[in-house]
């Protein structure tokens, strides 16, 4: 099977900034994917750990599918510096009618644990000239358990403002916790 390369909901595949770029998820980064959302599945909706087949399986079965539709219910990229992915993410939940999506990102754990508002903010500069100039969209929001308080600090600098706190959201350890929600419009 030849994975896809492009988006067929997008003019433009590749934003970038310096030696950084997000450009359409690549089949060949699954398995270190796999690992960072294992190495951080405690912050992320993903109730058990990832397998090999597991992950192969997504990329096959749903992920493939995300390039050919006009209106896909999310678009995912690999996040690159200087060519090698380092993280991923991209809009979910996209709501075509409403023109607004979730964004999500997760980082090498290494990575995060040195650099992580860095790279925060410099992926969100390049989700927005996805969300806002490419797709027009209204709105993106990032919706996190309450578990990293640095990353609220990270996306309050990006321009993000606190929009709503869901008070014990979703259970977690065996407590429930909060979700909050920060959001950006396009000016």
């Amino acid at each position: 099977m030849k994975f896809p390369s492009q988006y067929n909901c997008l003019t433009r595949n590749m934003f970038e900034i310096g030696n950084y770029k997000i450009i359409p998820i690549r089949y060949e980064d699954r398995i270190a994917i796999m690992h960072w959302r294992n190495e951080q599945i405690f912050h992320l909706r993903q109730d058990k750990p990832l397998t090999e087949l597991s992950q192969e399986s997504y990329f096959k079965g749903t992920v493939a599918k995300l390039f050919e539709p006009k209106k896909p219910n999310q678009i995912l990229f690999s996040y690159l510096q200087n060519g090698k992915c380092i993280g991923y993410g991209g809009l979910v939940h996209i709501n075509w009618i409403d023109k607004n999506a979730e964004i999500s990102f997760v980082l090498n754990t290494e990575v995060e644990k040195k650099q992580f508002e860095y790279h925060w903010l410099n992926y969100l500069k390049l989700i927005e000239q996805l969300a806002f100039e490419e797709l027009q969209f209204h709105k993106v929001f990032v919706y996190a358990f309450d578990l990293r308080p640095h990353l609220y600090q990270a996306i309050e600098k990006g321009g993000f403002t606190k929009e709503a706190v869901l008070k014990e959201h979703c259970f977690y350890d065996n407590i429930f916790i909060d979700v909050v929600i920060h959001s950006k419009i396009r000016k």
